[in-house]
């Protein structure tokens, strides 16, 4: 989260760590997942942008579980 203005997908997860909800940031990652895995599977459009985007949030997300496997049990 290195930008000046964050993105929402960055203040999304930022809640969902600060109020320690790992369950809710799962389901997230699982959603994108699955957006990623259904753009991908088209082939009547180019969605090469938005599938970039999707894979960013994804990055971003898995960053968040990651804080949490981190954290000490």
């Amino acid at each position: 989260m290195e930008a000046a203005v964050a993105s929402a997908i960055e203040l999304i997860v930022r809640a969902y760590i600060q109020v320690g909800d790992r369950a809710a940031l799962v389901g997230l990652l699982d959603h994108r997942k699955r957006i990623a895995k259904d753009l991908r599977s088209r082939t009547s459009f180019n969605f090469a942008v938005p599938l970039d985007a999707v894979e960013t949030e994804i990055d971003v997300i898995e960053a968040g579980v990651a804080t949490f496997d981190k954290l000490p049990s």
